[in-house]
């Protein structure tokens, strides 16, 4: 199936679409998006996505370096799901993710959850053949291609996701977050830059996004976990720009002591008492009479379950709940 396909038998789109309703027939009080480790994918398909949870309007903008910036809309005025919103994005969160990421933040649709910001790659690609170009190779056969960077994305608001990424709402302590793993830390990575703004309607939010972040922090100031995390990273990042002794008794200690800071942290991102993790009933059924589906799937959720970064992205999302309930009562 060709990538940009929008009669494509699959999309992520309209899978998304279907496990939201889902949620919506259980009538549940809030949907977390997790995005955590998700390079991105469609174009076409995250526009449709975040209409999901919109009304009408500019999603993102699309710019190269001669033309004015193209704008691609949602066009569907009716909002699948209107609750609580929560996107969780990590370092590793990039392209089609942060463009989600990014319309849900500048529209204030909901609140976004986790590292400092996300990757930071804001640039179109599009792999040229060399076959047809006019070169010719003695004997035929492929030439193969070139992939040429030929535009950039811009948010709604006007800023690039280039470079800067997608800065969280609520910032969760990270293991990743010293270590120089994103697009600005390439050599050669085009610069963040501005364009116009977008005409654009922010969403009514039913919540005080500082009100949010200050419970939050309240939290993650005492949580020894996170405290953990945060200072041993800083700490093994520190180690990876050092230089080591030569000498293998030495060596050795210190190969040990970082492997201890390592295991803290790897000990630190489970929680001591597991969150109560399920699928849907309907979810269920699809899995009987499978052993090994059924083994990942337990695997799956002993994962989230131990997960600290889940954790508290549901109780921000429990205080979303609460401040939308006090919304309404103040109407």
């Amino acid at each position: 199936m060709p990538f940009n396909d929008p009669n494509g038998r699959r999309r992520s789109f309209t899978d998304v679409a279907r496990e939201v309703q889902k949620l919506k027939d259980e009538k549940v009080d809030g949907i977390i998006m997790d995005l955590r480790r998700n390079g991105g994918g469609s174009l076409y398909d995250v526009v449709q996505m975040v209409g999901l949870f919109i009304k009408e309007g500019p999603i993102v903008q699309v710019k190269d370096r001669s033309a004015g910036a193209q704008v691609l809309k949602d066009e569907d005025k009716s909002v699948l799901y209107t609750g609580p919103l929560a996107v969780m994005v990590d370092e590793f969160s990039a392209s089609a993710s942060e463009i989600f990421a990014a319309a849900i933040q500048d529209y204030k649709r909901g609140v976004v959850i986790g590292s400092t910001s996300t990757y930071g790659k804001g640039t179109v690609q599009q792999n040229i053949g060399l076959d047809h170009s006019g070169f010719k190779r003695d004997g035929g056969g492929d030439l193969g291609a070139v992939k040429l960077t030929l535009r950039k994305f811009y948010r709604v608001s006007g800023g690039s996701t280039q470079l800067k990424g997608v800065e969280s709402d609520i910032v969760l302590p990270s293991q990743m977050a010293a270590l120089k793993l994103r697009e600005k830390d390439n050599e050669f990575a085009l610069q963040y830059d501005e364009i116009n703004k977008a005409s654009y309607t922010p969403w009514n939010s039913e919540y005080d996004i500082n009100t949010l972040k200050q419970l939050s922090n309240s939290r993650l100031q005492k949580d020894s976990s996170f405290q953990t995390i945060l200072r041993n990273a800083a700490w093994l990042a520190d180690e990876n720009e050092r230089s080591y002794s030569l000498n293998i008794d030495k060596y050795k200690a210190e190969k040990k002591l970082v492997k201890a800071k390592a295991d803290q942290i790897i000990a630190a991102q489970k929680l001591k008492k597991n969150l109560n993790v399920s699928l849907l009933p309907m979810e269920l059924e699809k899995y009987k009479g499978d052993e090994n589906k059924q083994e990942r799937l337990k695997q799956w959720i002993r994962s989230l379950s131990e997960d600290i970064y889940l954790n508290q992205a549901g109780q921000v999302m429990d205080d979303m709940i609460v401040e939308a309930k006090n919304f309404a009562m103040n109407k």
